[in-house]
Parts: C-alpha cells; sequence; structure tokens
C-alpha cells in the first residue's frame, strides 16, 4: 500500500527532532529557490546561464535543486550572467559593481 507523499511528509513532520532538521534547511532550499527564479526571470534555459557561467548545465541542475549549496563565488557568477553586472574595484581598492545597461 502507498501513501500520498503530503501525507508521508506530514507523518514525518509531527515528530519535532524531524521537524527542526527540516526547518533548518529552509534557508538553503530558499537560495536554490531565488536561483530558478532569477534564472526564469531573464528567460533563460540552464543550458544559456550554463554558457554564461561556463559550467555545465548538470551544476545549475544541481544549485537550482538543492542538491549544491552554492558558494559566494557561484553566487556572484550566477548574477553576473543573469543581470549582466561584474564586481570590481574602485581607485582605492573598495568593492564596487558595475551594471551593464
Amino acid at each position: 500500500m502507498t501513501i500520498p507523499f503530503e501525507k508521508f511528509k506530514a507523518r514525518l513532520l509531527a515528530n519535532p527532532k524531524v521537524k527542526a532538521e527540516y526547518d533548518a534547511l529552509a534557508p538553503e532550499f530558499e537560495i536554490a529557490a531565488e536561483l530558478l527564479r532569477a534564472r526564469l526571470r531573464a528567460g533563460l534555459s540552464q543550458a544559456e546561464l550554463a554558457a554564461r557561467m561556463r559550467t555545465s548545465q548538470s551544476t545549475i541542475a544541481r544549485l537550482e535543486s538543492g542538491q549544491t549549496l552554492p558558494s559566494t563565488k557561484t553566487l556572484l557568477r550566477d548574477a553576473e550572467a543573469i543581470v549582466q553586472w561584474r564586481a570590481t574595484t574602485d581607485e582605492d581598492g573598495h568593492c564596487c559593481f558595475a551594471v551593464a545597461l
């Protein structure tokens, strides 16, 4: 006999320890969801974004699924590829951002 996923999930989350661990993962999955939303807003496929980031489509899929937590460097590359901006430094060595209009 099989049970629907939502019923199974509810049964598991009734355990306070499981619920605490599940809730602790929420920020990681929110990052993945936002990466996906940003790519879709930009009208890019995973393959197009991967090409712009100089990575593979499977890497993008892993990031968007939440299987892999991106590094800060990866997040910056993702943003540069989607928004067409880049991090740079001014004449004093301070970090600043340039946006291509």
